[in-house]
């Protein structure tokens, strides 16, 4: 069969290499993420992965209209209004990695959605933060970036309450029930375990830095290295949790990325760091003198600030997400910012003004961290554009300091009506990708409502 031109720039000779480099593969994970960063996509044998980059895969469309369980939501308009038809998936260039640890030895590759036509697939999450970064390419201007990974790592049962258990250490089998933060000789009992992750991040092209004990037992932050472009921080933040889950199972332990997994602890962040580099590789959010901030990055962080409120549920997408908002608990709850300072939305971190940039502190680890960077480079541009004033700097109780500020959601409905009725999002995310996210959203919503648990029957079943 005569090879296709791929609209993803893939090239054969790229899987020709790796087949040629790793001849004890046998198979390999083909993944598209979806609205809610759920790797979908099929294993193939080492026979057909030439095929792949020649021709493409087809994949249903519906692939991209499912929620969180799985099932077909037909108000995305994405499975009978266009008859569930095939569409094709091709290999992102440069994605091609082994995977660490697996018996019998197999790979992985990230794939796109497109049109028949090579047009690209608009409900690809991917293709919704490609979006934003041609824009701003058009602009003369270039993301850089990075996110940090926050988990839990939980025992596979539950406690005698009910409720998830920080895992024992996988050393020695040692039991901590405690609050471990910033303890050196608390990571020391699940060094095997973070062994296996620096390996497979290492294999996958990742470059993952510095562990650290988190503020809640059991729960711990991983960093990556910043990266010149904002698609390769967002790949690798999705890859590096698919790694995680992986190696944590490997271990007899379990993974968990949910934002609020104990009532009684801070949740995880998934806070994203972005600064701009013009085309010749300056970092404009850079002042002329240090503390004296310049007009691009208060404008940026202004831009932020005002279309914090409607695009929240991107931010915190699900059910659970809105748990971690709660005062003095490392999460934002109101559109501040400031420096030096965790309790606000927007911090400007202290260091080296070479490497000024703003932390995007909003987002828990269970949003999809192509859509949280599509949204955030669209509110700097929309800062940037508007020359929007953030208002002051809040100095001090970010958590006190919610005067004049914008109005935010108070709960996953309000979150979900907000992204529904803003312009900006639809902007941000493009007309299709914003109408499948939020349709998506309106069901896993019901779905929840309409579910009986035990909560319910906790408070009511013998009181009213």
């Amino acid at each position: 069969m005569t090879a296709q031109h791929s609209p993803s720039g893939s090239m054969p000779a790229e899987a020709e290499a790796f087949l040629d480099a790793h001849p004890e593969i046998e198979a390999f994970d083909i993944i598209l993420h979806d609205s809610n960063g759920i790797g979908r996509g099929k294993i193939i044998r080492r026979h057909e992965l030439l095929s792949f980059y020649n021709n493409g895969r087809h994949l249903p469309i519906s692939i991209l209209g499912l929620d969180i369980c799985g099932e077909d939501v037909h108000e995305t308009g994405l499975i009978w209004d266009q008859g569930d038809g095939d569409l094709r998936a091709w290999p992102i260039p440069g994605t091609l990695v082994p995977l660490h640890n697996t018996t019998p030895p197999r790979g992985e590759v990230l794939m796109s959605l497109y049109d028949l036509d090579g047009a690209p697939m608009s409900s690809d999450p991917r293709h919704a933060l490609q979006r934003q970064v041609d824009a701003l390419a058009s602009e003369g201007l270039h993301p850089a970036g990075a996110f940090e990974l926050e988990f839990f790592l939980l025992a596979n049962e539950r406690g005698p309450d009910g409720k998830m258990q920080p895992a024992r250490d996988v050393l020695d089998g040692r039991k901590s029930s405690k609050t471990e933060v910033y303890s050196v000789d608390h990571l020391h009992g699940m060094l095997p375990l973070f062994s296996d992750i620096y390996a497979g991040a290492a294999k996958a092209g990742i470059t993952a830095e510095t562990m650290i004990s988190e503020y809640a037992p059991g729960q711990y932050e991983l960093t990556l290295h910043y990266r010149t472009h904002v698609m390769q921080a967002a790949d690798d933040l999705m890859r590096l949790k698919r790694i995680v889950r992986a190696q944590a199972r490997a271990h007899g332990v379990t993974a968990c990325f949910m934002a609020k997994p104990n009532e009684d602890y801070a949740g995880s962040g998934m806070h994203f760091h972005v600064s701009m580099m013009d085309a010749t590789g300056t970092n404009v959010f850079v002042e002329a003198e240090e503390g004296v901030w310049n007009a691009t990055i208060l404008h940026a962080l202004g831009g932020l600030r005002a279309t914090m409120g409607e695009s929240m549920l991107v931010f915190a997408p699900h059910a659970n997400s809105w748990r971690r908002f709660a005062a003095q608990s490392y999460a934002p709850v109101s559109p501040t910012w400031g420096v030096n300072n965790r309790s606000v939305a927007l911090r400007i971190p202290a260091g080296d003004i070479r490497a000024r940039r703003i932390e995007h502190r909003p987002a828990g680890v269970d949003a999809n961290p192509y859509l949280v960077a599509a949204t955030v480079l669209a509110g700097i541009r929309h800062g940037m554009q508007n020359k929007i004033d953030p208002g002051p700097e809040t100095v001090g109780n970010g958590y006190e300091d919610a005067q004049d500020a914008p109005v935010i959601p108070l709960d996953w409905r309000q979150a979900i009506e907000a992204a529904k009725a803003s312009a900006f999002l639809k902007a941000a995310l493009g007309e299709e990708m914003h109408r499948t996210f939020t349709a998506i959203k309106a069901a896993e919503y019901a779905r929840v409502m309409r579910t009986v648990s035990e909560v319910d029957f906790d408070l009511y079943l013998h009181t009213v």
